[in-house]
């Protein structure tokens, strides 16, 4: 997979996965902006390989601040070949019996979560098009097709970036953009630690069961299926989601 020179945004890139991907896309020679509401200064300072780099703080709701960046990526880059949907409202939300939700909770966790995509890939879309294509990753979960109880916002809002994957893929590909989702597992990360709380090991645990192979992911664990779908091994790959899961499900 040669990925060297080409030029990726990962959001929600401060910690956890998106921190990882966008440090692994570093050290494959790829120009990478680091990308979220929170500071990614840490994510690129500890970053090492032949790549570029720079950290944006952004907040995926807001058009213009997305615009801004991807216009900032393609002055210092000349383009934009890959985009990684990673952000989203995770460890902050509030789990409950559905009828217990709370209200403006399930309006942020749509904002993010499906808003949030909508507004990164209809700003780097046109780029990519006269740029001869690209490849959009779109992060889901195992929640959006097992079902996670007590968390249905965030179940429904991972469903939906499902959906939007396919009708996207089937809109794109006359462009030749690529958009394909991966659906990871509960990850150890600081906001499944902050989702679940003193339940965590207990839900991790249980998780683990389900699994054909039995251990629960970790952030690197997800990097490979994330470097196939930015590079041209995965040139006739789009529309597809991509379980990381262990063998929970099977699409």
């Amino acid at each position: 997979m040669n990925l060297i020179g080409k030029t990726a945004i990962v959001t929600g890139a401060a910690q956890g996965i998106g921190q990882q991907y966008a440090r692994r896309m570093y050290e494959m020679g790829m120009n990478v902006v680091a990308a979220d509401v929170s500071s990614c200064d840490e994510t690129v300072d500890a970053m090492y390989g032949p790549g570029k780099a720079f950290a944006a703080e952004m907040d995926v709701t807001d058009f213009e601040q997305v615009e801004k960046v991807v216009a900032k990526t393609v002055e210092e880059y000349g383009g934009v070949d890959v985009l990684v949907n990673n952000a989203a409202l995770y460890g902050t939300l509030k789990g409950g019996r559905i009828e217990d939700i709370d209200s403006d909770q399930w309006d942020a966790c749509m904002n993010v979560n499906v808003k949030g995509i909508w507004n990164t890939s209809r700003a780097v879309i046109p780029h990519m098009r006269t740029g001869g294509g690209g490849s959009i990753i779109n992060i889901s979960s195992l929640a959006a097709v097992y079902g996670l109880p007590f968390a249905l916002h965030y179940s429904a809002s991972k469903a939906a970036v499902i959906g939007m994957t396919r009708a996207m893929a089937r809109e794109l590909g006359r462009d030749w953009i690529r958009v394909n989702a991966v659906g990871p597992s509960a990850v150890v990360t600081p906001g499944t630690e902050q989702f679940f709380g003193d339940k965590k090991d207990k839900a991790l645990q249980v998780v683990k069961a389900g699994q054909a192979l039995q251990a629960n992911l970790e952030p690197e664990d997800l990097v490979g299926t994330i470097l196939y779908l930015a590079s041209d091994a995965s040139k006739f790959v789009t529309g597809q989601t991509i379980m990381v899961d262990g063998g929970t499900t099977f699409l």
